[in-house]
């Protein structure tokens, strides 16, 4: 079985034609232009076929962005981590592209909607979000308007049904915690905030509170389903019934009252003026938002209860990590040997991503802990493709990997006890020295966020310079974060928690992120190294004033020294490098049956001096 597609649904071959459609349908809804973003009702990263109304609108198949049409003009807007993505992919005569960081949408819509009316899905866009765009309009006279039902719905005429991926019973084993002593907890945060209810409206929330996981959306273990928690009395969980078997349903029915879908909005209009419910501006749609009003309670702008005590992995979570963390590095040491050993030209980017698949799925039945899936779609970029950092490879854009190149590949997995993410970036038989000293200061960066320690209180945004310095110092820098939050056997990318200019979340014992600084030569190469880290209680330095976090480095598997101009490091930064590759070395053998595996390992972790 293979997790990964490398077809390529996505296309603009169609957009123009669409969006005339679209434009037809809304003049019947009395609208001048629409709001096409690249979410669901969960507003969440990872959303079904079903909801991918951007993607078959523009042929933008990323993971962020969002369209404005307007009568005379459409307009695709995303970050500076698709900016080549989208250009390739959509029509350019049907839609231009444009930055969502240098152009966001209030801005743009009060330079170019000034006296037109903006209709938008109220399912689709936050209440936070509803709020910018309305004072944008009232100062700058564009009027943002709810419509009755999605106008691209009623033109997709072959639009995929609705998921119905199986729930599956995540042990107390695994989860660390019952379900009971999670939602009393989810109940005191409640209280705290002065509230009587929540609505969960996040999957990953839900599934972590309930000790549950689906098959709903590609590669992250989420049941699409909504909450309402309360401080009294039992929680309501709305999910499709189809996607219960017997144990799930026993599982549920005895934590929670269980409601078909269709029961959610009745039941938000039903929590009466006696009520006062938490809604998170930030995640929660404003659909939602408005039927509770609608019904008379109070509705508070709070947190969703869930995202911190999800965030901070207990000890059962991070031994899962950490056993997880084994078996795929592991995994990689086979993939690296079996890429050292073929003939540069001949092996494809396609190629590799296979081969990396097999072998987690081989070494992690070896072990006894399958391989449930991958946890996104590998990113294996030859050439100028790894200039890319969220390129996907399918049939159309494969390449080979050839000679004198650098070849980037990040990839993850999903165990049942944790969830993977790394990133290595491989030199390709002799590569010159600018790919080697690019490589090296980013290696400066990951070193560096390896070994910081931080007092309590410290956010991300604090330490992503960290990250950039050794880059900044040489006119160079990246367009994405240093670190995304990691769930447990749950999404890949969690938060609140990151390392970046908008970590504003206070980094917490227990919390697990990545590292992974990166440099990208648009149409030349790219470069990035990825670990996942733990942060770590405080403790105090010796002949110091005050306890300190630091970072434990979880994820384990050789990087590549062909690539280091050693002059450019630091001698406790090389100690730091040779340290690593000795514990990635003692950590892996036992997990490598092969002679030839290990043999291999012990020259790729040799001291960088040998």
């Amino acid at each position: 079985m293979v997790f990964q597609s490398f077809e390529e649904t996505a296309s603009s071959a169609a957009s123009a034609s669409r969006l005339e459609n679209l434009r037809s349908e809304l003049r019947h809804l009395g609208v001048d232009g629409f709001i096409v973003p690249r979410a669901d009702e969960h507003q969440g990263e990872y959303i079904p076929d079903a909801s991918a109304r951007l993607a078959w609108l523009t042929g933008f198949s990323g993971s962020a962005g969002y369209a404005v049409i307007l009568p005379n003009q459409a307009t695709l807007f995303v970050d500076g981590r698709y900016t080549t993505q989208a250009r390739e992919q959509v029509d350019p005569a049907a839609m231009a592209t444009g930055s969502s960081i240098e152009q966001p949408l209030d801005s743009w819509l009060a330079r170019n909607a000034a006296g037109l009316t903006i209709g938008f899905d109220p399912w689709l866009h936050t209440r936070g979000e509803v709020e910018r765009l309305r004072r944008a309009g009232a100062e700058h006279g564009f009027k943002l308007v709810s419509l009755p039902h999605n106008p691209i719905d009623r033109i997709w005429q072959d639009r995929p049904a609705a998921p119905k991926g199986q729930v599956t019973v995540h042990p107390e084993t695994l989860a660390g915690r019952s379900v009971a002593d999670k939602l009393a907890e989810l109940s005191e945060s409640i209280r705290a905030d002065g509230g009587t209810a929540s609505v969960l409206t996040d999957p990953s929330s839900i599934a972590w509170a309930f000790n549950i996981r689906g098959e709903d959306v590609p590669h992250t273990p989420l049941p699409l389903s909504f909450a309402i928690l309360r401080t009294d009395g039992k929680p309501s969980l709305f999910i499709d019934p189809d996607k219960l078997d017997r144990a799930a349903q026993a599982h549920l029915e005895a934590v929670s009252q269980l409601l078909p879908p269709a029961r959610f909005e009745p039941a938000l209009a039903a929590l009466g003026p006696a009520e006062r419910v938490l809604l998170d501006d930030s995640l929660c749609a404003e659909r939602i938002g408005n039927l509770v009003a609608e019904g008379g309670a109070k509705v508070i702008a709070k947190p969703d209860p869930a995202r911190l005590p999800r965030a901070r992995k207990n000890m059962t979570e991070v031994a899962g990590c950490r056993a997880a963390h084994l078996r795929d590095g592991a995994a990689m040491v086979r993939f690296l040997r079996w890429l050292d050993s073929q003939t540069p030209g001949q092996v494809t980017e396609i190629d590799a991503a296979t081969m990396l698949e097999r072998l987690r799925a081989e070494t992690a039945s070896r072990a006894g802990s399958p391989l449930l899936d991958i946890s996104f779609d590998t990113i294996a970029g030859a050439g100028p493709h790894a200039a890319l950092p969220h390129y996907r490879v399918n049939q159309n854009s494969n390449i080979a990997i050839e000679d004198g190149s650098i070849f980037l590949i990040d990839s993850g997995a999903q165990y049942r006890d944790g969830t993977t993410d790394i990133t290595r970036t491989v030199a390709i038989g002799t590569v010159d020295e600018e790919r080697r000293r690019k490589f090296t200061l980013v290696l400066k960066g990951m070193i560096a966020i390896s070994t910081i320690r931080f007092p309590v209180g410290t956010r991300g945004l604090d330490l992503d310079p960290l990250a950039r310095v050794a880059l900044w110092k040489a006119g160079c820098d990246y367009a994405h974060g240093t670190g995304h939050g990691i769930g447990s056997y749950l999404a890949v990318h969690e938060g609140p928690q990151s390392i970046s200019r908008r970590g504003a979340t206070v980094l917490e014992s227990g919390m697990i992120l990545s590292n992974e600084p990166g440099y990208y030569r648009e149409g030349h190469f790219g470069i990035r190294i990825e670990n996942l880290i733990l942060v770590t209680p405080p403790e105090p330095i010796e002949g110091g004033d005050l306890p300190m976090h630091g970072f434990e480095t979880l994820t384990f598997a050789p990087i590549d020294r062909r690539l280091v101009l050693p002059d450019l490091l630091e001698s406790w930064e090389r100690a730091w490098l040779d340290a690593y590759h000795e514990d990635v070395r003692n950590k892996l053998a036992p997990h490598l049956p092969d002679d030839a595996d290990r043999a291999w390992l012990a020259r790729a972790t040799a001291p960088l001096g040998d």
